[in-house]
């Protein structure tokens, strides 16, 4: 037997805090101003957005994910806010093990203020309890002394560490794996 997902419609979640909700092409700047800054995507391994263009691209190919439940994004937001400020989500679903993989990333003005724990944890919920995955992963850069954190903050336990297996910018970069199994 093999994991079904369907996100349609798509989950909004709300929390103390935040609104989790679907990325639209009206928040292509938004999403531009995070993935064009140097702080956000140090460690993500990915090279920053240049144009608007390629962020529109990067929408398109989430709600692609999303139409074939291949992956899920949310923007997070504050509440009464309607910008997003960072996103958070699933990947890389695994139907075939009940496994995912998690990422997120938020702008530095909302750092160190508890918003992407509060957005782990709902999304950690949402998969254990209304995807009905067995575990979550976190592939995370080991220099990433903030992600570590936030994932151990929520459970997650270090299962593994490569040495230069990612090949980025001309240089090999070690991978840290954490995952959370769901217990229930």
């Amino acid at each position: 037997m093999m994991l079904t997902v369907n996100f349609n419609p798509f989950p909004t979640i709300e929390t103390e805090r935040l609104i989790l909700r679907k990325i639209l092409m009206s928040d292509v700047e938004e999403l531009f101003l995070i993935r064009s800054r140097i702080e956000t995507m140090k460690y993500i391994g990915k090279p920053l957005a240049i144009t608007i263009s390629e962020v529109e691209e990067l929408i398109q190919k989430m709600n692609d994910n999303l139409e074939n439940n291949l992956g899920i994004a949310w923007g997070i937001s504050l509440k009464n806010e309607s910008k997003i400020i960072g996103s958070v989500g699933y990947h890389r679903i695994e139907k075939e093990h009940y496994r995912a993989e998690i990422g997120y990333q938020l702008l530095p003005d909302y750092w160190n203020k508890g918003i992407m724990n509060e957005a782990v944890k709902a999304i950690v919920d949402y998969a254990f309890n209304n995807m009905k995955l067995h575990s979550i992963e976190a592939k995370i850069d080991p220099n990433n002394i903030a992600s570590a954190q936030l994932l151990k903050k929520n459970k997650f336990i270090s299962e593994a560490h490569f040495k230069e297996n990612y090949f980025f910018n001309g240089e090999f970069i070690d991978t840290e794996i954490f995952s959370l199994l769901n217990k229930n």
